[in-house]
Parts: C-alpha cells; structure tokens; sequence
C-alpha cells in the first residue's frame, strides 16, 4: 500500500500511467472483437472495412472511458495531489525555519561567549598582575560538603530477621582427625 506522505517518484508515476493506458487499449480492442464476434454491430464482408470501423469503435470506447476518468477520478486525484504538495511544502518550510532558528541561536550564544571572553581580557588587560575575581571565587569556594545530605531522623536499630543461618553465633568447631574426616562428638 502506497503511503500518502512520500511522494511516488515521477519515473513510477510515468509507468503507471503507461501500464493504464496499456490496460484500457487492450480492454477497449477486446470489447470490439467481443463485439464483432457477436455480430452485434456492422458485419460486413470486407476485412478492411471491418477493421477500421472496429478499430474506430475501440478508439470511441477509449475515448469514453478517458472522459470519464478525467470526469470522476482526475479531480479527485489532483486535489490529493494539491494537497500532498502543499504538506510537502510545508514541512520543507518548517525544516527551514528549525535550521535557520538554530543556526541564529548558535550564531547568539558564540556572539555572548566572545563578549564574555572580551570581557574577561579586558579586565586582565586593566588590572595586569591580578587574579580575576571568577577565578579567586572558584579558589575561596568552601568544599562541598556531603553531609548536607544526611537525614536529621535517628536510625533505628532492628534486629536481623533469622533465616537458619547465623553466622554470628559461636559454634564448636568440629575437628578433623589425621585422615581428614570428622571426628564424632563425644
């Protein structure tokens, strides 16, 4: 199924176009020699004669079957046409305005870092020999300090759940015997 954001590539519109008009040519000269074959329409003894009236009753069934294509599809069909271009249209504008804001905000902020660093020269231009202020309030900074942090609530103390195990619990210690295994207890 086509999609009706993407544009169909004008190479695949022309063979579509052409794969139609290959469809209705071979459908319009079908419905002559249906025709004839009935003996429907004039019969007359003269191949010649017979082809060109029926090769004129395909061209008038192409003919009316291309007014009303034209008359029921086409408007339809260039409308959505109109409508796909007029999206495309804006969205390319819209694609445009983000790189232009971009590019005028990039453009800002190496507009503000340059006269910051103005700025900054400037000043050590002035006063040669001097720590610059932004300097010395970083140096006289006190350390951050992480126990800020630290909840002013008492921790209470819980007992461990036990579980079977208890590794804190003294325990005599089984001995082994001189073949390595353990001895009973006594």
């Amino acid at each position: 199924m086509l999609s009706t954001s993407a544009p169909i590539p004008e190479h695949d519109q022309s063979e579509i176009r052409l794969m139609g008009l290959i469809l209705m040519q071979s459908m319009s000269i079908g419905l002559a020699v249906g025709i004839f074959n009935a003996e429907l329409w004039i019969d007359l003894n003269d191949p010649m004669v017979n082809g060109v009236t029926y090769s004129m009753a395909a061209f008038a069934v192409q003919g009316l079957a291309y007014y009303l294509f034209k008359m029921f599809f086409q408007q339809g069909m260039d409308e959505k046409a109109r409508l796909a271009a007029m999206e495309r249209e804006r969205r390319n504008r819209y694609r445009t305005m983000e790189v232009n804001f971009d590019s005028r905000r990039q453009d800002m902020e190496m507009r503000m870092q340059e006269a910051q660093l103005e700025a900054e020269l400037k000043w050590m231009e002035d006063n040669p020999g001097k720590t610059p202020p932004w300097v010395q309030q970083r140096m006289t900074q006190p350390p951050s300090n992480y126990s800020d942090f630290i909840p002013n609530t008492s921790i209470e103390e819980k007992t461990p759940i036990n579980l079977g195990l208890d590794f804190n619990e003294d325990k005599p210690k089984r001995v082994r015997g001189s073949d390595g295994k353990f001895k009973k207890k006594e």
